[in-house]
């Protein structure tokens, strides 16, 4: 009987599935070794351009260089703006897997108050172009570079750049003029050029550093490097090197400068000085002043919050925004509008019973001396600051005339060629009042206008700028800051300047200076006290700017009210009359009168120019003017 187990089992049929399972798997090998033989040429040769690009990358990196940033020098070469080397912060986005965690660790290392790490924590979240290092801290000091330096495996992305950062030895003095460079923000991070300013953390932000900026600033370049796995530098392999700012010769004095600040004291108040002949801004200066080197490094909260609210308004540039009524500082170019416009003559004389009325006006506009000073000429109106002649002098010429007339000196108009953030003030007129208040001006208005109160506002670069012109006989010399741009000199003759003015006899000049001499060597004159042993001639005028309105039979006493509601103390003078070097302009704020304070100021201010041997001492002129009571009190 033939055995079962030869029924169930057929090799012949299991030879078959064999070979068939066999000659499946040797196909699908190599099908898989085709495909990947396929892969690696299809990577190797075909793709082997794009893939040794990206290898390269892996390794070589490109990095800006930013510019040094050009120095800022006075009129003779003394430095007023430079830049110390420090270390910076700066983390790139792009390279930290894990933003908070970074930051955490950066917290803790640097032991940040709540406050810095918030700050911080905002500059690491402010939009940057792709792979551009954001600034987080300036000025690192040598504990928290060493700290950095011991954790740096575990602060990927994470650098401690050596930089050059801004410094100003005279900040207080020189804040205002010069202003300061300031962190870079997300506004003016989309305005800026990206190829300019790569790696630039700092931009001017107020002042020259402003105005200024793309001399100052340079151009960037770069430089690529090869790095090993870690972001570490191996070897540089090639370099664009940066293009320096251009340096910035001002025209700025600083020993000027710092006694201007002095004689302020503390005082608020301006002082601008301008070389009429040029137009040279040899001092400008606003105080109270600031430390403007803390918001180069970035000023904490508390700090300025500090200069926000004092009360004295530190951070106000009072010379370039500061606006002031100009009380009788005025008198000698409404004077000189009276003249050119045929309303008066030298000779013209008004009977002053110590006001002056309206036609068909009961009220009684008051001269500042109430029994008056008799009968008064041109010459002798600006020597003792009449204000009845005024009254009738603004009357006779209409706030027409006397817009138009006081515009050609520059006032209601921004003055200076480089001034960043000038204020224009106002030189009020019939229309601005319509468009202001949609009412008509009103005589009375012109009587106060006439008298350099009531609309009227000027500030003190602007009337040093008119004080030059009326210096000059007419001639406009465009007010700068600005004397070299790298070894280029500014010219004198600047685009825009407005059109001098012209009268038709030219003694006319002569006998408004003769008025102004007389304020300060006249026996009647204002300011004769400060004019006592003056070795040059000096004209110049007194100005009493009114904080608040009197009534009609209001009479003001400065001992009854808060310093701060006391009159402002102004002051304007050019010198030496025959040939003027310089003009000034002083306003101290509720001062009082401008003979028995402001005039001291800018005397002494015109003596340390044209006597450079003879300075003035500061403490000097402080008690002349705690003693001066020989001068005319309020005006």
């Amino acid at each position: 009987m033939r055995d079962r187990r030869d029924t169930l089992k057929n090799p012949e049929q299991e030879l078959r599935i064999f070979r068939v399972r066999a000659f499946l798997a040797v196909l699908t090998i190599l099908l898989l070794t085709g495909l990947l033989m396929g892969r690696l040429v299809y990577l190797q040769v075909v793709q082997h351009e794009v893939y040794s690009t990206r290898s390269e990358k892996n390794r070589v990196r490109v990095e800006p260089l930013p510019p040094t940033r050009g120095l800022i020098y006075d009129r003779n070469g003394i430095l007023l703006a430079e830049n110390r080397p420090t270390y910076n912060l700066t983390l790139t986005r792009e390279r930290v897997e894990d933003l908070d965690a970074t930051l955490d660790r950066l917290e803790e290392l640097l032991a940040l108050t709540p406050e810095e790490a918030e700050g911080f924590r905002i500059r690491a979240r402010q939009r940057q172009r792709p792979f551009q290092p954001a600034l987080l801290m300036s000025d690192l000091d040598e504990a928290q570079i060493a700290r950095l330096a011991v954790n740096r495996h575990r602060l990927p992305g994470v650098e401690v750049e050596a930089q050059l950062l801004r410094y100003y030895p005279d900040a207080q003095v020189m804040a205002h003029a010069l202003g300061y460079v300031g962190r870079i923000n997300a506004d003016e991070l989309k305005e800026l050029d990206p190829g300019r300013y790569a790696g630039t953390h700092f931009i001017g932000k107020t002042g020259v550093e402003r105005f200024y900026e793309d001399v100052l600033h340079g151009q960037a370049g770069l430089r690529q490097v090869e790095t090993n796995a870690r972001g570490r530098v191996l070897r540089e392999l090639g370099r664009t090197d940066p293009v320096p700012g251009q340096n910035l010769t001002l025209t700025l004095d600083k020993e000027l400068q710092l006694l201007a600040y002095e004689l302020l004291d503390n005082r608020r108040g301006s002082i601008v000085a301008i070389a009429p002949q040029t137009g040279e801004i040899l001092a400008m200066v606003s105080a109270p002043g600031f430390d403007s080197n803390q918001f180069v490094t970035g000023i904490d909260f508390a700090s300025y919050r500090a200069l926000q609210e004092d009360i004295d308004l530190p951070l106000f540039n009072r010379a370039i925004r500061g606006q002031y009524p100009p009380g009788s500082t005025i008198k000698p170019f409404l004077a000189l509008a009276g003249l050119a416009e045929g309303v008066i003559t030298p000779e013209k004389t008004i009977n002053d019973p110590g006001f002056y009325q309206l036609p068909n006006d009961s009220r009684r506009y008051r001269n500042w001396l109430r029994w008056g000073h008799g009968r008064v000429d041109m010459e002798r109106a600006i020597a003792v600051s009449n204000n009845t002649y005024y009254y009738s002098l603004a009357h006779e010429l209409g706030i027409d005339r006397l817009h138009e007339q006081m515009s050609a000196f520059g006032f209601g108009q921004r003055v200076g060629h480089d001034v960043f953030g000038e204020s224009s003030a106002l030189m009020p007129s019939r229309d601005w009042k319509r468009a202001r208040f949609n009412q008509p001006w009103y005589p009375g208005e012109t009587l106060s206008v006439g008298i350099g109160q009531g609309y009227w506002q000027v500030t003190p670069l602007q009337l040093a700028t008119a004080t030059a012109v009326l210096a000059n006989r007419g001639q406009w010399v465009r007010p700068r800051l600005a004397r070299r741009i790298g070894d280029d000199e500014v010219p004198t003759e600047l685009p825009d300047t407005p059109d001098d003015i012209v009268i038709s006899n030219e003694g006319w000049w002569d006998r408004i200076f003769t008025g102004m001499e007389k304020v300060l060597s006249g026996q009647e004159g204002t300011a004769r006290r400060t004019g006592v042993d003056l070795e040059y001639r000096m004209g110049g005028k007194s100005g009493t700017a009114q904080v608040f309105s009197l009534g009609q039979d209001q009479r003001y006493n400065a001992e009854e009210l808060a310093e701060r509601l006391r009159d402002h103390a102004l002051f304007m003078a050019f010198a030496p009359l025959e040939n003027p070097q310089i003009a000034v302009a002083v306003i101290v704020e509720n001062a009082g009168g401008g003979s028995t304070h402001a005039a001291h100021l800018a005397r002494a201010m015109t003596d340390a120019w044209l006597l450079e041997e003879e300075a003035p001492d500061v403490e000097e002129v402080r008690e002349v003017m705690e003693n001066d009571t020989g001068s005319v009190a309020g005006n």
